[in-house]
């Protein structure tokens, strides 16, 4: 079957995210600066089955774009253009921070956890993962 590998696309990091092959939990990875993303997922694909990608839609309140959408938007290109036998899907991302840094607040998570921001942006890429996982359940 393959993982679904999620994205949270932000200027200086990437949170990241995956499944288990049967595609049924949502666990971070990992978060790699953004200029590094690309090599990272060259040499997570070539190791493990992937079977689509999910990055994250950055909207504003109002339902339009956000303005990193167009940082994104160069990102898919370049992401279609090196696995283009890997579909990509996009998923709503508002609140995912808040929703990460409140997932660390009702957890315990010491405040210097929580200030970490590759910690906020690797559970916002888990909270992205999981909506597509959801959303995919309710469709069948």
């Amino acid at each position: 079957m393959g993982q679904i590998l999620a994205i949270d696309f932000g200027h200086k990091r990437c949170g990241i995210a995956i499944t288990d092959p049967m595609q049924l939990i949502a666990s971070g990875l990992t978060t790699v600066p953004t200029h590094e993303v690309e090599d990272f997922l060259k040499a997570y694909v070539s190791k493990e089955k992937v079977a689509g990608f999910v990055v994250g839609k950055p909207y504003q309140m109002n339902f339009q774009d956000s303005e990193s959408e167009q940082y994104i938007g160069s990102f898919l290109e370049r992401l279609n253009h090196l696995f283009p036998q890997i579909a990509v899907t996009r998923v709503d991302e508002r609140f995912t921070s808040k929703m990460a840094k409140q997932s660390l607040i009702d957890s315990g998570a010491k405040k210097k956890v929580r200030k970490q921001k590759e910690v906020i942006d690797e559970i916002s890429a888990t909270l992205i993962l999981q909506t597509y996982l959801d959303q995919q359940k309710n469709t069948l």
